[in-house]
């Protein structure tokens, strides 16, 4: 049941990542379907993590009210209506109205199976976990592809959505499996007081980590969201290599995540943080060198997802042991919260920057925030260090 239960939740984690990389394959074709400017993905993209702030921040009362299995449930139900509902828009405006769906569903999913993995799995798990989560991810990209391929860009979205129909089916039918961790005294979903969000900010730490979480999100959101279209703009790919092209940061990602479940649990959550961020570091550059082929940038990018890929399970699973236990749905609730705000607002305000200055500027933009990170999550530790020691 242990291992039927961890296999749910994986499943889980495709789901929630199936979705995250369609916008950003299919964009190149889906802003000439409807003539708008290469910026209003990032509208998009905003509206969609609006709504997963929103359902990040009610994580804590949800998941004591409902339990982690029946949120995660419902969630993968809203998200295959909301992939469908993308599937059939015909004008800009409805695409932003599908994406508020979405994005609800998603950020109740990411909030409450992160504090669930990790209260009680290993880092290991929790690296796994989210190199499911880049299986998704790397699977959209190619769905859209071969969509694109067959004439339209609504087919990848309608594929998408009757496999997520078939996980949320999935995990109706085996509810009772998560049973086997339904002990008050351990579960994080006991009826007790939530810890809400002007305690949680109260905790020393808190703040410095959420401004890390920010600037990680912020980076990978952009690398995420913009790869497809930096190739096609600067390498000259066209819309269907490009559309595919897209999973490289996710192929990278999901790599290093499954890697990273080898060595996490020797090396520590701190550790893989800085590892990750050197490697990223690296990524970086290579896809700055002014080289006139595609295949430089092409592994820039991969090695870009390689670095990010141990960095937010790690900050995630280091919460509960930084934070406590009692406190930890609360604290990754807005942890989510802010890491969707990160992915709100950057990608749009390079967005702007792409149209106004260049959309070569997209590795530095990364860059910058990768350095922000890291800066906040040394931090953070070092001040939980201190007062441990106390």
């Amino acid at each position: 049941m242990y291992t039927l239960l961890l296999a749910l939740i994986y499943l889980a984690f495709i789901s929630l990542g199936l979705p995250d990389s369609l916008l950003g394959s299919a964009w190149p074709a889906l802003r000439l379907s409807f003539e708008v400017p290469v910026s209003y993905m990032g509208i998009v993209s905003m509206i969609i993590s609006g709504g997963t702030i929103l359902s990040s921040l009610m994580s804590e009362r949800l998941t004591k009210r409902f339990e982690t299995r029946i949120v995660t449930t419902v969630s993968v139900f809203i998200t295959a209506i909301a992939m469908f509902g993308f599937s059939t828009v015909t004008d800009f405006w409805q695409l932003c109205l599908w994406g508020i769906p979405y994005g609800l569903g998603a950020g109740a999913i990411d909030s409450a199976l992160n504090n669930f993995v990790a209260l009680h799995y290993s880092s290991r798990h929790m690296s796994w976990l989210h190199c499911f989560w880049g299986v998704g991810t790397i699977i959209s990209p190619y769905i859209m592809s071969f969509a694109i391929a067959k004439g339209s860009w609504c087919g990848g979205y309608r594929i998408v959505s009757i496999i997520q129909l078939c996980i949320a089916a999935a995990l109706l039918i085996t509810l009772p499996v998560w049973n086997i961790f339904r002990k008050p005294d351990n579960d994080g979903e006991q009826s007790s007081e939530p810890v809400g969000l002007i305690r949680a900010l109260k905790i020393k730490g808190v703040p410095c980590l959420l401004t890390g979480f920010f600037a990680y999100c912020a980076a990978e959101a952009t690398a995420m969201l913009w790869t497809s279209t930096y190739l096609a703009e600067t390498k000259g790919l066209d819309e269907k290599t490009a559309a595919a092209y897209a999973a490289l940061f996710f192929i990278g990602i999901t790599a290093g995540r499954f890697i990273s479940g080898f060595i996490s649990d020797k090396l520590g959550d701190r550790n893989m943080i800085r590892l990750g961020t050197a490697v990223a570091a690296a990524g970086v550059l290579a896809v700055l060198l002014p080289a006139g082929s595609a295949v430089i940038a092409e592994a820039g990018f991969v090695i870009i997802g390689l670095g990010c890929a141990p960095v937010y399970p790690s900050i995630i699973h280091a919460t509960p042991s930084n934070f406590g236990a009692e406190n930890s749905q609360a604290i990754i609730g807005i942890q989510m919260a802010s890491a969707y705000v990160g992915s709100t607002f950057m990608p749009p305000v390079f967005g702007l920057i792409a149209n106004h200055v260049s959309i070569r500027l997209m590795p530095i933009y990364i860059a910058l925030f990768l350095c922000l990170m890291i800066f906040m999550t040394e931090r953070t530790f070092r001040m939980k260090n201190i007062q441990s020691h106390k």
